[in-house]
């Protein structure tokens, strides 16, 4: 068994969740990669944070699914014996014409809080007695800004992410002391889930918004991810709070 400490990332295989594994790796930590439909991306991921030094566990599951959840951690358990760290990554959206409200499809609604809100639930709740083995243990889920303030992702997105925020401070105040709870909130993310979220209009809108950012470009899922490390590795008595990663937008607009 190595020495390193443990973690989990769901969703780990593209985005944030693929920087927040090569983070983990390039810090010291074997990483269980977690991912639902993408394979060929988990396998790559994993193949990059072992060239770093990690031993890296592939384990495919749909996170709003309660049995292959705790099949899941009971794989992971068997394979690292504990967990340092969780991050709460997996997430999908809607699709929706902006303003147009009847253009949601309600079964679209509730397979994004499935994933978004109740899979994060139960992950966590799954992953409590491995993280109480752990040293230090910590969990940060992934917010979003559109969880705080409007904005023109799909209503359930962003409704289930002020869940998240939600979740965030009501897990810290139940698993406290010995777990700390945390999330980021992202603002506009280069990458491919902009992309389609804004589609042709990806180049212009993104440009706008970095042009009316103090830090004058926008966000990229290595901040997200260096901001994840520094909650789990520093800020010992920080819990149940919500972090920004904007580059200063919403506080200046």
């Amino acid at each position: 068994m190595s020495d390193r400490k443990k973690a989990l990332v769901t969703g780990g295989a593209t985005g944030i969740g693929h920087s927040a594994v090569l983070a983990l790796a390039r810090a010291g930590y074997d990483v269980a990669i977690n991912y639902a439909s993408s394979a060929k991306a988990a396998q790559a991921t994993a193949k990059e944070a072992e060239a770093i030094g990690a031993k890296t566990l592939l384990v495919q599951c749909d996170v709003s699914d309660e049995a292959a959840v705790r099949a899941m951690m009971s794989t992971v358990g068997d394979a690292f014996g504990h967990l340092d760290v969780l991050i709460n990554n997996a997430g999908t959206t809607a699709s929706w014409k902006i303003k147009d409200l009847e253009s949601l499809d309600l079964r679209e609604w509730d397979r994004t809080f499935a994933v978004n809100v109740r899979g994060l639930f139960q992950v966590t709740r799954a992953a409590v007695p491995l993280l109480k083995k752990g040293t230090n243990p910590s969990i940060v889920n992934s917010a979003s800004i559109v969880g705080l303030r409007p904005g023109p992702q799909p209503l359930p997105y962003a409704a289930s992410k002020a869940a998240v925020v939600n979740l965030t401070k009501t897990l810290a105040w139940n698993l406290g002391p010995e777990i700390r709870v945390n999330a980021v909130a992202p603002g506009w993310m280069e990458g491919d889930w902009m992309k389609r979220m804004l589609g042709d209009k990806y180049g212009d809108l993104m440009g706008k918004r970095a042009k009316a950012t103090p830090l004058k470009r926008c966000v990229t899922a290595e901040d997200v991810a260096e901001t994840m490390l520094n909650l789990i590795q520093s800020n010992r008595f920080v819990t149940g709070e919500i972090i920004v990663i904007d580059g200063g937008f919403t506080s200046s607009t």
